[in-house]
């Protein structure tokens, strides 16, 4: 029996996706169910439950913008609690860096941190190296990753393949999801088609800006599956620019400032296309005229 000061712990729980959290026992209650049995074997530590649980369903580890682990911070910050408990370290965070921040914050409210699956916590000096180490692991492991993905992105848009995102003015993506090529818009391929056609005529960003916008030509009006709708706006002088310059229209697909040959059909004549380019790089090149007033 513990004849010291009670340590009151806090479960934390989290888990990256909401895939099943809709279940009678979901993923969040096997880790508290584990956590709390561990608490229990430290009663004679003087280890005792807080009451409040503290579950993050369906975010990521890569940020520590989350509710529950914000709601526990405060209640660290109050002194609150003394100890945390999650089932794996990557529970908390998945960021080095981010962990030093949260152990920074643990030691000034003086609380500590365990995982009752890796056989240590940070109130020892081993504790911490091993955290440390397995932290560094992790972190390369994400790098790792992401590195396989850009070099993955970079393949396939070298195969001329469109590799997701909000489709340009003039193409939809494939009805088939798992077809990565863009189709053609006939109804949006007129819009650029005339984009392209005032520019041409003007030769000046500003006046063909104010043209396109007189004849009501408006931004790509993207509906996304969350319901959220995007565009369908007057054109900024920046737009036009960025619709101008993308070599999409060509049939080409680009990646940083490498172009490949894509899978989709062109929608623009090659020597339009080519004038409208040679325009824009005489117009950047032209100093701007300032005006001045009188004294």
């Amino acid at each position: 029996m513990s004849t010291g000061p009670k340590i009151r712990c806090a479960i934390y729980t989290r888990k990256s996706t909401e895939e099943g959290l809709d279940q009678g026992f979901n993923s969040l209650d096997a880790q508290h169910e584990a956590c709390s049995a561990y608490v229990t074997s430290q009663k004679p530590e003087g280890w005792v439950l807080a009451r409040d649980r503290f579950d993050d369903g369906g975010l990521s580890g890569g940020t520590l913008d989350r509710p529950a682990l914000q709601r526990l911070l405060a209640e660290i910050d109050a002194g609150r609690i003394r100890m945390v408990v999650v089932y794996k370290i990557d529970r908390l965070t998945r960021s080095l860096a981010d962990f030093a921040k949260l152990v920074e914050r643990f030691d000034a409210a003086g609380c500590s941190f365990v995982s009752v699956t890796q056989a240590f916590n940070t109130a020892s000096s081993m504790g911490r190296l091993t955290l440390n180490v397995l932290l560094s692991f992790a972190q390369f492991e994400r790098e790792v990753t992401a590195e396989r993905i850009r070099d993955k992105i970079a393949a396939s848009k070298k195969k001329g393949l469109w590799m997701g995102g909000v489709p340009p003015l003039g193409y939809d993506p494939h009805p088939d999801p798992k077809t990565r090529e863009l189709v053609v818009n006939e109804t949006e391929a007129e819009v650029v088609r005339k984009l392209f056609a005032l520019y041409d005529d003007h030769g000046c960003l500003r006046k063909a800006t104010e043209a396109a916008n007189r004849l009501g030509l408006r931004s790509k009006h993207h509906h996304f599956r969350s319901g959220r709708i995007q565009g369908g706006n007057a054109f900024s002088r920046g737009q036009l620019y960025h619709l101008l310059r993308n070599p999409i229209y060509l049939g080409k697909i680009r990646h940083k400032d490498q172009f490949w040959e894509g899978r989709h059909s062109a929608i623009l004549d090659a020597a339009l296309h080519a004038r409208v380019q040679e325009k824009l790089q005489h117009q950047a090149a032209r100093p701007r005229q300032r005006t001045t007033s009188a004294p």
